[in-house]
């Protein structure tokens, strides 16, 4: 049988934690940054879990 394939979207949108979670980035940091403050700047960067509404349908989109 051969294998499933990853949808190339979310593959590039979500990591594994190498505790298994999924994890994804926020959005709003891409530009017009001039005038958004440093203080939102600095907390967009950090990654955040998906939340648990949305596991089943990436880990459907993501088989390996």
């Amino acid at each position: 049988m051969p294998k499933m394939k990853s949808n190339s979207g979310a593959a590039k949108r979500f990591k594994k934690t190498p505790s298994g979670e999924l994890k994804r980035a926020q959005s709003h940091r891409r530009h017009i940054l001039t005038k958004k403050s440093t203080k939102r700047k600095r907390h967009l960067r950090d990654d955040l879990l998906i939340s648990k509404a949305d596991k089943a349908l990436v880990k459907k989109m993501l088989p390996y």
